[in-house]
């Protein structure tokens, strides 16, 4: 009995998906609930399940086809349980004999010439008497190396749906708001003790490590909640002022930079935050993000400085109305208390919608941040 395999239902606002990657071909035997074909959408990466034990019979829809919501893209010959799979033929392929002849004798000039610029003479076509290499030849095989070791190669290929959909975000980014970035630097000294001095018994009671980013949320959050118009958003002509904290963590993959949203940080333990952000890491690597895992967020955090970005402009997570970025650290020497001492610093970026942020705004809340890492312990009492 044949059974069409069909695109699932796509999640909404996501119309049509690409066939990203086939995992059986037609003839092999396939498992009821088995992954066979991966679907890209703009936003996540979708599995199609066998329906059911068999044999996938025909492939309709290839690698990089467009397929829609319920769309067949493969027929399946099911196979009763009971009974076992159907063991292929194996194909006896006939080959035939090439008559063996000689090759035809060569000049020495040829033979010379052939040396001197290292040309393959059996892969020189003769157009002398009864097909034999010339000199000629020799010279024009010569000609088409050289133009061959002269040319830059390129390769064209289509942007993935995400790659495309990214591109696409990033420009309604610069053309639609009014972007603006500042800058500081955080002294991370207090930050990297704390790590150092508990990142073992963390890491044992909690299974997890203890990294920076759950540092970075609790600031925001707290920073957050004293700069409630860095929360908001920009819906039309009214500004929407969230009571929540939805952060979103930018995690890079082969496939393109993703978000996962932290929901209701603000009711997080630093364990719980580092725990999901693990989970969303392996998630993304996987492919296995879903689109409610991604969607929303009031404000964004990326982190460039796990690729050694010393300093950059994070771009907008739109419809957010600002990002943090964070960076490398780096020792460096700095003034403390009359004294030149070498610190271990980190430049922070904060790019923000000048249409619903002021500057005085920006600058305050990207200073309480740097105040509260500098100083964890005011994350802990709160002030």
């Amino acid at each position: 009995m044949s059974i069409e395999v069909k695109v699932p239902l796509l999640p909404e606002s996501v119309s049509e998906a690409t066939i990203a990657t086939w995992y059986k071909k037609a003839g092999d035997s396939v498992k009821r609930d088995e992954n066979i074909v991966d679907l890209e959408t703009d936003k996540v990466m979708l599995e199609v399940p066998a329906p059911a034990d068999g044999v996938l019979k025909e492939i309709i829809k290839n690698t990089g086809s467009s397929v829609h919501a319920e769309e067949v893209i493969a027929v399946i010959e099911a196979v009763d349980a009971r009974t076992s799979l159907p063991t292929p033929k194996p194909t006896v392929e006939k080959t035939k004999q090439s008559p063996i002849t000689a090759p035809l004798p060569m000049s020495p000039s040829v033979r010379r010439a052939a040396a001197e610029h290292e040309v393959d003479l059996s892969q020189v076509t003769g157009t002398g008497k009864k097909g034999r290499i010339t000199k000629e030849n020799v010279v024009a095989a010569t000609s088409t190396i050289d133009m061959n070791r002269d040319a830059r190669p390129e390769k064209r290929v289509p942007m993935t749906r995400i790659r495309a959909r990214i591109a696409e975000r990033l420009l309604e980014v610069s053309q639609n708001t009014a972007m603006l970035t500042t800058f500081n630097e955080i002294n991370m000294a207090q930050v990297m003790d704390i790590r150092h001095r508990y990142r073992e018994k963390f890491e044992k009671t909690y299974n997890v490590r203890l990294g920076l980013m759950s540092f970075f949320v609790r600031a925001c959050v707290e920073a957050l909640k004293r700069s409630p118009i860095v929360n908001a958003s920009i819906d039309g002509n009214d500004i929407i002022y969230h009571g929540y904290y939805d952060i979103g963590v930018a995690v890079s993959t082969e496939r393109g930079l993703v978000v996962p949203v932290l929901r209701d940080v603000d009711a997080m333990t630093t364990a719980e935050i580092e725990i999901k952000i693990a989970e969303y890491a392996e998630k993304a690597r996987l492919g296995k993000l879903t689109l409610e895992e991604m969607q929303g967020g009031t404000f964004t955090i990326t982190n460039g400085g796990v690729f050694g970005s010393l300093m950059a402009t994070p771009l907008l997570n739109a419809p957010q109305c600002a990002i943090l970025g964070m960076h490398k650290i780096q020792e460096r020497p700095i003034a403390e208390n009359g004294q030149v001492v070498v610190r271990p610093m980190m430049y922070v970026a904060l790019s923000y919608d000048h249409r619903l942020v002021d500057g005085k705004e920006s600058v305050t809340f990207l200073v309480n941040i740097k105040e509260l890492l500098e100083d964890p312990a005011r994350l802990i009492l709160e002030v």
